[in-house]
Order: structure tokens, then C-alpha cells, then sequence
């Protein structure tokens, strides 16, 4: 094995052990986990677009796959190389540019966005929408402040927002949520203060994971036309 394929390899094993840990309180990737439909994809530098085509195209192929089944827990993750470290401040900005290149790419491919769902960053309801599906995005890095956060290396982990109605609709939802709230508290000894159910705000506040003040504007300008 090159030093290349063995960093690589070492960094899915990395992703694996944190998803696995007993005290990662995110019931519903652990469920992904364990019913094999967590997929895991290699990237560059996350303030780089060098993989955003390929991660694009993964993102479409994983919602098409979805909708031949569309049983919950599914989730994609895209594990940077790349840097080590970044400020929480850096890291929002870096997520928020792959975000919009994700976006101008569904737009320039004439993918509709999901109607369940806004592309308004301000709206209650908006959601990250690829393929036709809305996307709630998880942000993970190093010098993340929660630790539910806080991962060796940056992280984007895609989850359908489908997924989380379906939930709801089977009455599972908040119980699963109140569970996650609780195992986050007793992880960071004190509750997140971004986090809203869907609705009661904009869950662009939750992606990076950074507490962010009522003045906050999201860098994300919404779907437009990119070359």
C-alpha cells in the first residue's frame, strides 16, 4: 500500500471509529452506520473546488439511489485531506464555498430544486437542495467547539431532509431528536444553542457548527447561473 492509498485508508478508519464512538450523539448516522448505507467519499482541501464536480455527481448518484428505497438512515460523507486546522471562522466560510459551487453545479445542470423545501438561507425552510432533494449539512473539523463537532479532519456529512419527513410522518422524529439532545448534553456538559427543529428557523445557523449571533448572515447567495 503507497502512503497516498494508506492516509486515505486511515482516514475512513478515523471517520468510522468517531461515528462509532459510544459517546457521539448522533443516533441517526450511527444507524447509517450500521446498516451499511453510510457512504464515505475522499477529498482534497475543503477550500479548494478541485473535487466539487466529482462530489457533486456523488451527491446526485446518492439521491437517485435513495429514491429506489426510501427507508431512513442514509448519509454522505465527504472527508477533506486537507488543511489540519482551520478557525471556526475559516472553516464556516470554507463550507459555505462548497456549498454554493454544489449549488451553482445543480443549477448549471438544470436539476431542479427540491418544493419541499427553500433555497432562501433566511427562510425556516430552507434546506441545501442537490439532484432535486433538500440536504441538511453537518459541518465537522478540528478546533470545532462542540464536540459532536470536532473531527481530525474537515468534514462535510450530507443528510436528507426526505429522510427526517419520514421520521416525523412515523411518529419517530422528536423522540429520536430529544434522544440526540440529550447524549449532545451529556457529551459538551451543556445544551447547543443552534440548534431549532426544522422550521422554527434556518437551519443554514446549524451547518458549520459555529454559535453564531442573531446578526449572522449566511454566505450562501442562493441558486444562480454559473459558468
Amino acid at each position: 500500500m503507497d502512503l497516498t492509498a494508506k492516509a486515505d485508508a486511515d482516514c475512513v478508519r478515523q471517520f468510522l471509529v468517531f461515528v462509532q464512538d459510544p459517546l457521539f450523539p448522533c443516533l441517526g448516522a450511527k444507524a447509517a452506520l450500521s446498516r451499511q448505507s453510510l457512504e464515505i467519499m475522499l477529498a482534497r482541501d475543503i477550500r479548494s473546488g478541485w473535487n466539487d464536480l466529482e462530489i457533486h455527481a456523488r451527491l446526485v448518484e446518492f439521491v437517485a439511489d435513495y429514491r429506489k428505497d426510501l427507508r431512513p438512515f442514509r448519509s454522505f460523507a465527504v472527508l477533506f485531506q486537507h488543511p489540519s486546522e482551520l478557525t471556526e471562522p475559516e472553516f464556516e466560510q470554507a463550507l459555505w464555498d462548497r456549498i454554493q459551487s454544489f449549488a451553482d453545479k445543480d443549477e448549471w445542470k438544470g436539476l431542479m430544486p427540491d418544493p419541499q423545501v427553500s433555497d432562501n438561507p433566511v427562510d425556516p425552510h430552507f434546506s441545501l437542495s442537490i439532484g432535486g432533494e433538500g440536504f441538511f449539512v453537518v459541518g465537522l473539523h478540528p478546533l470545532a467547539s462542540r464536540p459532536a463537532r470536532r473531527f481530525v479532519r474537515p468534514a462535510m456529512v450530507f443528510n436528507l431532509h426526505h429522510q427526517f419527513e419520514t421520521l416525523r410522518s412515523d411518529g419517530r422524529y422528536e423522540k429520536l431528536r430529544e434522544r440526540i439532545l440529550a447524549r449532545d448534553v451529556a457529551l459538551a456538559g451543556s445544551e447547543n444553542p443552534m440548534l431549532q427543529a426544522f422550521g422554527e428557523g434556518s437551519e443554514a445557523r446549524q451547518y458549520s457548527g459555529r454559535a453564531v449571533g442573531p446578526d449572522w448572515t449566511c454566505p450562501y447567495q442562493g441558486r444562480r447561473r454559473s459558468p
